[in-house]
């Protein structure tokens, strides 16, 4: 049903677009050319995103990470599409739910999941700094939810009722925390047959062990692969649009000596901003179809 009402929301743009657009023999060619609407799906997603990206309702020091984290390349290369229910695990101070919930607002539906208070308070700051960013632009935010989940024991909804699980940079602090496989399995249980699963993270380098960096912030590819496969996913993809070679990964403070962390101030500040952000893994994963009552007879 999604699938009819977005390519139906495609058409109507291209319709509406294209009965606007005068005859090109009655067209003086001094005059500018008519706007091309979007042909697929695809082009679709694409304008929309570019909207949401620059829009004015975003932070500008979030604005000022794109560089880094090539929001419109990742988000296309996880699929999405502004009709899909999508969960965002641990979104910490909202850098994506700029972008994901203005997208998803008309015809999709975005849910913000975040850890219960913990002792620490730093899930406490997050939950209520989204609380707040909502109520203050429902224009933006208004149909968007916040859920909030147990890190021992997760559930982010009913079973199938998600198309689309994303999280940036929060894979390193579950393996830290010993939460990481209860947080996969939870993820393959509110997805979807055919939902995707779709993982940045700090990667490590490729001959580290997970003992020798589980501290830094950075993970080894494979250890994610792992979690992800042992909950069920199939890795369909993985992509090198947030890799950064510059990176060396040796720090004295791990991946936060890095922007936009900086975790050492002003010393060698300006060596740590000409690298930039962590060099990261971009994986998409699936939750497969389940089998048809034909093959499971057999």
């Amino acid at each position: 049903m999604k699938s009819r009402v977005f390519l139906g929301l495609a058409a109507t743009l291209l319709v509406a677009c294209s009965g606007h657009s005068a005859p090109a023999d009655a067209q003086s060619q001094d005059q500018p050319a008519a706007l091309v609407p979007p042909t697929s799906a695809s082009d679709f997603t694409a304008s929309q995103l570019d909207q949401v990206i620059a829009g004015d309702w975003r932070a500008v020091d979030h604005k000022a990470r794109d560089v880094y984290r090539h929001p419109k390349a990742t988000l296309q290369f996880f699929g999405i599409r502004p009709d899909l229910t999508v969960i965002e695990i641990t979104p910490g101070g909202g850098w994506y739910t700029e972008i994901l919930a203005p997208l998803l607002k008309n015809n999709g539906h975005y849910i913000a999941a975040a850890a219960k208070p913990s002792a620490e308070g730093e899930a406490s700051r997050d939950l209520n700094g989204l609380k707040a960013k909502f109520a203050a632009d429902p224009a933006h935010y208004g149909k968007a939810q916040l859920v909030e989940f147990d890190p021992k024991a997760p559930s982010f909804g009913a079973p199938g009722s998600a198309d689309m699980v994303l999280t940036f940079r929060n894979v390193h602090n579950w393996v830290e925390a010993d939460t990481a496989p209860a947080m996969f399995k939870a993820f393959f249980t509110v997805l979807r047959p055919g939902g995707v699963l779709g993982v940045e993270d700090h990667r490590a380098a490729d001959n580290a062990s997970l003992e020798s960096v589980k501290s830094s912030g950075y993970l080894p590819t494979n250890v994610v692969i792992k979690l992800a496969t042992d909950a069920g996913f199939r890795l369909q993809e993985s992509s090198e649009i947030n890799a950064n070679p510059k990176d060396t990964k040796d720090y004295p403070k791990g991946v936060w000596t890095l922007p936009p962390t900086l975790t050492l101030g002003d010393q060698d500040r300006a060596k740590y901003l000409a690298i930039g952000e962590s060099d990261r893994m971009t994986l998409r994963f699936v939750k497969p179809d389940a089998p048809t009552s034909a093959s499971s007879a057999h």
